[in-house]
């Protein structure tokens, strides 16, 4: 069967990207992250190393408790928040260690650490942590932005081509917004679901939608697969 392989985080990941260094003040931090409309950006060392992370959520604690003494209850429960209400460096406020990934990683490997750790953007980084890139939630959602065209020509290329050499030419394929529709008699009906979850595989894909029955049977029910709900 043809391989094409996954998009990476480098397909996608915005560079250079923008950073500040551990001794950045407090000020210019939140004027990088509002010029820059960014709610977070990486910390990086002298060498470019990649070493914490500073966020919105970091900065917010110092304007929350402006003007008025902690609870006893605050001080104990939000600890790691009154820290950074007394720092004034990137440095200081950081989030250590970062969550990283490589430009090679899957879009689904950074899509994984971004729900697991909470976090909107995670620094690329080589082999050595040298800050590389950025990506975000908004730059993995970009592969949905592939054209029907494009979604189209794979399917018939990868999965209709490789599982019903003898009928492919009798199946129709047609995407609309992502959504796949197959439509046309097949010679062995067991591949149908094994057609439905290799497409749901496919960068770009949203949906299927199959009416394939067959060869020597009337039309079978539509059945629609969805990421999250197998097909029915």
């Amino acid at each position: 069967m043809p391989v094409v392989a996954p998009h990476i985080v480098s397909d996608v990941m915005t560079a250079p990207a923008v950073a500040v260094g551990r001794d950045a003040l407090f000020k210019e931090i939140a004027r990088t992250l509002s010029e820059r409309r960014v709610s977070a950006v990486p910390v990086v060392s002298g060498e470019g190393r990649v070493v914490g992370v500073v966020s919105e959520a970091d900065l917010l604690p110092k304007e929350e408790f402006r003007g008025r003494v902690p609870t006893r209850f605050e001080r104990i429960r939000r600890r790691s928040d009154l820290t950074e209400v007394e720092g004034t460096t990137a440095g200081d406020v950081m989030n250590t260690p970062p969550v990283t990934v490589r430009p090679d990683d899957t879009l689904a490997r950074a899509a994984r650490l971004m729900a697991v750790h909470h976090v909107k953007r995670l620094p690329v980084v080589d082999e050595a942590d040298r800050l590389r890139g950025v990506v975000s939630r908004g730059d993995l959602l970009k592969v949905f932005l592939r054209p029907d065209e494009d979604i189209e020509e794979e399917v018939r290329r990868t999965v209709v081509s490789y599982l019903f050499p003898r009928s492919a030419h009798a199946i129709h394929v047609s995407v609309r917004d992502g959504i796949v529709t197959l439509r046309g008699p097949v010679h062995d009906t067991s591949l149908i679901w094994v057609a439905e979850r290799l497409i749901l595989g496919v960068e770009g894909v949203v949906g299927v939608e199959s009416q394939l029955a067959g060869e020597e049977s009337s039309p079978v029910r539509p059945c629609r697969g969805h990421f999250g709900r197998p097909a029915s």
